[in-house]
């Protein structure tokens, strides 16, 4: 039997050991055993990648873009969440505002979250510039409160809300897991609307280097889709992980991200 695969993922939050001890139990006395590694930040996370450390990385869309320009587009994308073919920034303000799209925004304050974020501060830039907002429109208040976890933990986002809530900004854009989990209900049922939710775009992905054969890799991912919302012991995980069931990439779903890295003039290493 071949050694398992080593599949990396940034520990944003308590619950993801729990989560990959679970995936990893799952594929245990299967031709497809893994293991995995907990990394601090993506940045590490796709250095061991390209070093060979690790045989897969679980990579946000940020890490998969800077991954694909440091391999010349050589790394391949394996699988994906369902809900990660469906991602998008919503533009959220207190209620009644009368906020009505981007334009609305001309003259008034943007909160963002952390730089690294693609959903809550790249993205976001990139749609001002596609409505026809030139820089310096709109003053975006930045707030980088978890760099280097690509937004993950979520925590600049409840920041950017909190800026709202406390005018200290007039509007704040997030993704929409964050949204649907707290926004429209918990901060105060009712006081704040969306008025601008983007096109749908790509989120996070498994992604693997040509030194992983596919001989070693479908096997994996065969069994990864085998999981099953509707087995009792599958259903923790996928819940915990945020998803109903595994698909194939959606790569399509990433341009938007790359034109926005180039644009904003975003490195492709940390």
């Amino acid at each position: 039997m071949s050694a398992p695969l080593i599949v990396g993922s940034v520990a944003y939050t308590p619950n993801v050991v729990t989560i990959w001890e679970g995936i990893r139990d799952y594929f245990a006395g299967t031709p497809a055993e893994m293991d995995f590694v907990l990394f601090s930040n993506y940045g590490r996370q796709v250095d061991s990648l390209l070093q060979g450390t690790i045989d897969l990385a679980w990579n946000t869309n940020l890490a998969w873009v800077r991954t694909v320009a440091q391999t010349n587009g050589a790394c391949r994308a394996l699988a994906m969440r369902d809900t990660d073919t469906m991602f998008r920034t919503m533009f959220v303000a207190r209620a009644g505002t009368g906020l009505g799209g981007l334009e609305d925004l001309k003259g008034r304050r943007l909160a963002l979250g952390s730089r690294d974020s693609a959903q809550a501060a790249i993205l976001p830039v990139h749609f001002l510039t596609r409505a026809g907002l030139a820089e310096g429109e709109v003053d975006l208040l930045r707030i980088d409160s978890d760099v280097g976890k690509h937004g993950d933990t979520g925590r600049s986002e409840l920041d950017a809300l909190r800026a709202v809530l406390d005018d200290k900004a007039d509007a704040a854009a997030i993704g929409i897991n964050t949204w649907e989990a707290i926004g429209r209900d918990e901060l105060m049922p009712g006081a704040m609307e969306v008025f601008w939710e983007s096109p749908v775009y790509s989120h996070c992905n498994f992604t693997a280097l040509p030194a992983l054969s596919e001989e070693r890799s479908a096997p994996w991912v065969e069994h990864l889709f085998a999981m099953d919302w509707d087995n009792p012991s599958h259903r923790p995980i996928l819940e915990m992980e945020g998803l109903r069931r595994w698909v194939a990439p959606r790569l399509e779903g990433y341009e938007s991200l790359f034109e926005a890295v180039h644009e904003q003039g975003i490195g492709p290493r940390w």
